[in-house]
C-alpha cells in the first residue's frame, strides 16, 4: 500500500507519532511543531493503513473552528468524507450524546441550552425566589460558583461546606437553580459535560457500547483539560487506553478557569505503558527566539521537558526597550511598526501583546494618533467596553442632561428598579411634548404620574445626577471621573462580580481615571471648550473609529492569553515589569510558573522579530507605579538580547519630584545613582529610582521588591550598595 501521501511530508518524530502502535500515547507538541498535522495524519493512518473505520474514531478539540479544520484536512488527505467520525469540542460532543440519549439522561427530548445571559437570568430568578439580597448575592458570582463546581464534577449535594456560611448559601442557590433548570427542561454549558459524564457512568450498557465503538480517542490541547473533561476521557478510554493525547505542559495557561496541568504531567500514571513522543522541531520562529523561550521555561519545576529547535537560522536578536513611561513605550512600538512598514512589511505582520486589558488604552491612543489601523483581537477597544461606556454616559449626562442616549443607558445601570414599562412611559411623554427624556422625567414626577417604587427610583436617579454635577463642578478632570465612578455606584456594581471578568472591568474603570489625568488637547480655535468636553470628544472619536475587520490590513492588539495558537512575523510584548508581568497577584498566590508559561507562549508567537518593553514609570488603573524590570527578562540569556534606551530628545512629562527621572547630576551628594541595587535592613532589596536634597537632608527614592517604593533619608538609611549603576 502506498502511504507516501500520509507520511512523506512529516519529519521523523512526526512520523513516529502518526504511525505508532495502538495504546496510550502522549505527544509532547512544542509551539509551532505541527501538532494539527500530526493529529490529522494520525486519523488518515488509522483509517487507510490500520483499517479503522471513521465510525470508531473520536477526535476532541477546544474550538468549533479547530474541529472544522481538522475534519476538512482529514477528508482532503483521504479523498472522501468522514461523516460518521465524531469530531468536535467537549461541549459539542456531549450535546450530541445527550440528544441521542435524552431518556437515559433524564432530560426532555427537546431540552433547551442556556447561553451565558439566559443562565444569569435563571440564577437571578433563583436568588429572588430564595428571598436573598441580590446586592449581597450577585447572580454572576453565583453563576461562576455553580459552573466551577460542575467543572469539578460536583453536584450541590456532594459539596462540603466546612461550616462556612457563604459556602452554605452558595450550595443552597446551586441546589435551587438546578431544580429550576429541571422544571424548565434546560441545561447550561457546564451541565452538558456533567450530564453526559453521569449518563455514561451510570448506564453500563451505554458505556460499554461507546467504549467498544470508539477504538481510538484523539485529543488536542490536552494540557487545557479540566477535571470533568479528563474524567470524561478516562471513562470513554476504558481498559484499552487507546488515547492519543497531544499537548504541551509548557503552554498550560488556563489554570484560572479550571485547566489542570496535572492531567498531562500525570498521564503516564493514569495510563500505564504510555509512550511519550516529543515534537521539538519548530517551523515558525528563529533560533534566537526559541533559545530565549527554552531558557525561560527551564526555570519551571516539574516539567515533562523538551527543547525547541529550528533549522531556520539565528535571526535578529531580541530587542529590550526600557521606556520612561507608558507613553514613551507606546511611541516606541508605533515607530518600530512604521519602520517595518517602510521596509516593505505589512501592518498585519505586527501583534502587540499585553498582560492586562487596561494596558491597551495608551497603545490604542498612540496608534489612533498615528493614523495606523488596528484591531483588538477577541475583544473590544478600550472606549467601546461596557463599563467604560457606562462611566462615559454618566459624564455626558452630567455635562448635558438632554443627552437621551446616555440617559437610556444609565437610568437603570446599576439596577435601581426602573423597568421597561417606566422607561416606555418616559419615552412617550418626551415624544409627545417634544422634550428630552430628562425633562420628560421631571414632568412626570411633577404631575405624580409615576407611583410607588418607580417614582422613587426615577426621582432618586435624577437627584443623583444633579448631586454629581454639583459635587464635581470645580474638580480637576481626573478627580471628577474618579468621583463619578465611585458615587454613581458603578464601582460597587462591578465589584460584585468576583470573576476575572469583573476584576478586568474594575481595572478598566481605574484606567479611565488615569486617562483623565493625562493632558487634554483643546483645539486652538475652541479656547472655551472645557476639559470634560475635550475628554468626551476624544473618547467618542476613538470609539467611533471602526474596529479593523479580520481581513483588513491592520495591527493586532491582544492579551497574552488571546495570543495562544497565533503567530506573527513581528511581536511586541509590552509591560515587562515586576508586578505587572508577572502579576503581583500571581506571585503572591504561588502562580509564578503559570505566569512564566504565559510569557513562554508570548515569546513563541514571534516568527522573525521580537521586542520586549517596560515602562520605568507607568500610570495604570489610575495609580502611579515605579517599576523594576520583570524577572523574566533576567531569565533570558544576555547573548539573545540587545537593550536600547530612550532617545535623548524624547519629551518627558512634567511630574512631581517623586516621579521624576533624573540624569546624573552634579548636585547628587547621596553617593547613589538611579538604577543602583541596594539593601535596607528592614525593607530588603530594591532599586534606586530617584534622589533629591543636599547634605543631612538628602533623600533617596527606592522601589523595594517586598514593600514597594519609599523615600528614605540618607543619613539614617544605612543602605548597602549591591551593584554599581
Amino acid at each position: 500500500m502506498d502511504v507516501s501521501h500520509i507520511i512523506d511530508s512529516l519529519n521523523p518524530e512526526q512520523r513516529k507519532a502518526v504511525t505508532a502502535e495502538a495504546g496510550p500515547l502522549l505527544i509532547q507538541a512544542g509551539a509551532g511543531s505541527g501538532k494539527t498535522r500530526v493529529l490529522t495524519h494520525r486519523v488518515a493512518w488509522l483509517n487507510q493503513v490500520e483499517g479503522v473505520s471513521p465510525f470508531a474514531i473520536l477526535a476532541v478539540t477546544f474550538t468549533n473552528k479547530a474541529a472544522g479544520e481538522m475534519r476538512a484536512r482529514v477528508e482532503e488527505l483521504l479523498g472522501s468524507s468522514v461523516g460518521p467520525m465524531w469530531v468536535g469540542t467537549f461541549h459539542g460532543l456531549s450535546h450530541r450524546f445527550l440528544r441521542m440519549h435524552w431518556k437515559e439522561a433524564k432530560l426532555p427530548q427537546a431540552f433547551q441550552i442556556l447561553d451565558s445571559e439566559d443562565q444569569r437570568r435563571m440564577v437571578q430568578r433563583t436568588i429572588r425566589g430564595l428571598d436573598l439580597d441580590e446586592a449581597q448575592w450577585p447572580a454572576r458570582t453565583a453563576m461562576w460558583y455553580i459552573n466551577a463546581k460542575k467543572d469539578e464534577g460536583l453536584r450541590a449535594g456532594y459539596i462540603r461546606d466546612e461550616g462556612d456560611p457563604t459556602e452554605q448559601q452558595m450550595i443552597r442557590i446551586y441546589d435551587a437553580y438546578q431544580t429550576a433548570c429541571e422544571l424548565a427542561g434546560a441545561v447550561d454549558f457546564a451541565e452538558l459535560l456533567l450530564r453526559a459524564l453521569e449518563t455514561l457512568r451510570d448506564n453500563e450498557e451505554i458505556l460499554q457500547h461507546y467504549q467498544a465503538r470508539f477504538q481510538h480517542l484523539l485529543v488536542d490541547e490536552f494540557q487545557d483539560t479540566n477535571a470533568i473533561q479528563y474524567a470524561w476521557l478516562r471513562l470513554l478510554a476504558g481498559d484499552t487506553g487507546n488515547l492519543f493525547a497531544v499537548g504541551d505542559d509548557d503552554q498550560s495557561i488556563y489554570g484560572w478557569r479550571g485547566a489542570r496541568v496535572e492531567n498531562i504531567l500525570n498521564f503516564d500514571i493514569d495510563f500505564p505503558g504510555t509512550k511519550v513522543i516529543r515534537l521539538e522541531q519548530n517551523y515558525r520562529s528563529t533560533a534566537t527566539i526559541l533559545n530565549a523561550a527554552n531558557a525561560l521555561i527551564e526555570n519551571n519545576s516539574g516539567r515533562l521537558g523538551k527543547n525547541l529547535w529550528t533549522d531556520i537560522g539565528d535571526g535578529d536578536l531580541i530587542t529590550f526597550y526600557s521606556a520612561y513611561n507608558e507613553g514613551d513605550e507606546a511611541r516606541f512600538v508605533v515607530e518600530r511598526i512604521n519602520d517595518h512598514i517602510h521596509a516593505g512589511g505589512s501592518r498585519s505582520d505586527a501583534a502587540i501583546l499585553y498582560r492586562s486589558n487596561a494596558q491597551s488604552r495608551v497603545l490604542e491612543e498612540a496608534l489612533f494618533r498615528s493614523g495606523m489601523p488596528y484591531r483588538v483581537y477577541g475583544g473590544l477597544r478600550f472606549f467601546e467596553r461596557m463599563e467604560i461606556k457606562d462611566a462615559l454616559a454618566y459624564m455626558r449626562l452630567i455635562n448635558l442632561p438632554e443627552d437621551d442616549i446616555s440617559f437610556e443607558r444609565i437610568v437603570n445601570q446599576p439596577t435601581r428598579g426602573i423597568g421597561d414599562k417606566t422607561i416606555t412611559q418616559i419615552r412617550d411623554v418626551a415624544r409627545e411634548a417634544g422634550v428630552s427624556l430628562w425633562h420628560a422625567s421631571a414632568e412626570i414626577l411633577s404631575a405624580n404620574a409615576l407611583k410607588g417604587r418607580a417614582a422613587t427610583a426615577v426621582g432618586g436617579f435624577m437627584t443623583l445626577i444633579i448631586k454629581l454635577r454639583a459635587d464635581t463642578k470645580d474638580m480637576p478632570l481626573n478627580d471628577m471621573v474618579e468621583h463619578i465612578i465611585e458615587h454613581s455606584g458603578l464601582l460597587a456594581h462591578y465589584k460584585k462580580d468576583r470573576t476575572d471578568k469583573g476584576e478586568a472591568r474594575i481595572e478598566n474603570l481605574q484606567e479611565l481615571i488615569g486617562a483623565a489625568g493625562m493632558p487634554v488637547e483643546i483645539p486652538e480655535d475652541m479656547p472655551d471648550m472645557s476639559p470634560l468636553d475635550a475628554f468626551l470628544s476624544n473618547a467618542a472619536l476613538e470609539a467611533g473609529e471602526k474596529q479593523g475587520d479580520e481581513w483588513e490590513e491592520c495591527v493586532q492588539l491582544m492579551t497574552m492569553h488571546s495570543a495562544k495558537g497565533l503567530e506573527f512575523p513581528l511581536v511586541f510584548i509590552t509591560g515587562m515589569e515586576q508586578g505587572l508581568f508577572p502579576s503581583q497577584r500571581s506571585v503572591e498566590e504561588g502562580g509564578i510558573e503559570e505566569e512564566r508559561r504565559l510569557c513562554y507562549v508570548g515569546i513563541t508567537r514571534a516568527e522573525q522579530k521580537l521586542y520586549l518593553s517596560m515602562a520605568e514609570h507607568r500610570k495604570l488603573y489610575g495609580r502611579d507605579h515605579f517599576n523594576t524590570v520583570s524577572k523574566f527578562i533576567s531569565e533570558i540569556p544576555s547573548e539573545h538580547l540587545q537593550e536600547i534606551r530612550p532617545r535623548l530628545n524624547t519629551t518627558r512629562p512634567v511630574m512631581q519630584p517623586a516621579q521624576r527621572r533624573k540624569e546624573v547630576r552634579e548636585d547628587n551628594v547621596t553617593g547613589l545613582s538611579v538604577g543602583q541595587r541596594v539593601r535596607h535592613g528592614k525593607f530588603g532589596e530594591g532599586i534606586v529610582t530617584d534622589y533629591e536634597g543636599q547634605g543631612a537632608h538628602a533623600r533617596v527614592y527606592i522601589n523595594f521588591e517586598d514593600v514597594g517604593a519609599k523615600w528614605l533619608v540618607m543619613a539614617y538609611a544605612n543602605l548597602e550598595v549591591l551593584n554599581v549603576a
